[in-house]
């Protein structure tokens, strides 16, 4: 009997190793295709950011509009923070972490998603911090400060599904060179509105639709022209905007107008009081989201 339970506590430690290997195998050929990616994006004449897009870690083709931004805008100090990563599989900055050996902060509200990213090889072999935290504008400053982050970064992500605007809107401790801000494109192209601030905002029980969530592009233009960015670019996606300081804005990239930039996501979210998903139109989206209470704010 012990021989047996012997074998086989052998014979699953050698799938496990074998499972293992082959997971960082896949991970090490993924970056390796982005790398080869990159330098094809490179290699080509500047265009439309969305023709610069690719996929290795970003939900969309962020991971390719964040290095045709590292072509042309000058970053002095290579650091990131993203919050909303969830277990930080798929993000925006993975790839500048495992491609470019930047070094950056991550911030989720989840126990479990945190435990997850450190027990990732890729906590180890890069600088990388990672800390649990439901984000209000009242904390995120201190969480900043208190990872030891202050003045000039690199770029930073905002993505949690909430009240992003209110966020970006405090974040005084750092002062990014590009800034990539989720947009709900079913507040349409021309709106200024945002939802409420509610420190305890969550998606998932604002409203059963899954669809009332964040800041319109209008928005979030007026308020990075107020913190003194330029809004450069949107993905193919319709879900994720792009800002660069102004003093770093290079002539090669061309300032947008929210309407000019503006992408009507067709991905469908939208779910019924039983959260099933629904297929709506993106227009009949649209009638959902707006339906509920917005704040008009500044275009």
């Amino acid at each position: 009997m012990f021989d047996t339970l012997s074998r086989i506590r052998r014979l699953f430690l050698t799938a496990f190793k074998s499972v293992t290997r082959s997971e960082q195998n896949l991970a090490a050929l993924r970056a390796a295709v982005g790398r080869i990616e990159a330098r094809q994006c490179a290699a080509t004449p500047q265009g439309q950011p969305a023709a610069q897009e690719f996929q290795v870690y970003s939900q969309w083709g962020e991971d390719g509009i964040i290095e045709w931004l590292l072509r042309n805008v000058r970053v002095e100090r290579q650091v990131f923070v993203e919050f909303g990563v969830q277990n930080y599989e798929e993000s925006n900055t993975r790839f500048l972490l495992v491609n470019r050996n930047w070094s950056g902060l991550i911030l989720d509200g989840s126990d479990k998603h945190i435990a997850y990213v450190k027990r990732d090889p890729i906590y180890w072999r890069h600088n990388l911090k990672a800390v649990r935290a439901f984000i209000t504008r009242e904390n995120i400053n201190d969480l900043l400060r208190d990872a030891g982050l202050g003045g000039e970064i690199g770029l930073l992500s905002v993505d949690i599904d909430g009240v992003d605007y209110w966020v970006w809107e405090a974040i005084t401790a750092v002062s990014p060179a590009i800034v990539i801000a989720e947009y709900n494109s079913l507040f349409g192209p021309d709106r200024a509105v945002t939802v409420p601030y509610d420190p305890a905002f969550q998606r998932s029980t604002a409203h059963h639709s899954n669809l009332y969530y964040g800041a319109s592009l209008a928005a979030l233009v007026g308020l990075g022209r107020r913190k003194g960015y330029a809004f450069v670019a949107s993905n193919r996606a319709g879900n994720n905007a792009f800002f660069v300081r102004r003093d770093l804005l290079p002539a090669e990239i061309r300032e947008l107008t929210a309407r000019e930039g503006f992408v009507l996501r067709q991905f469908r979210e939208g779910r019924n009081e039983a959260g099933e998903l629904q297929f709506h139109s993106p227009e009949e989206e649209a009638r959902i989201a707006q339906s509920q209470p917005l704040v008009e704010v500044e275009p």
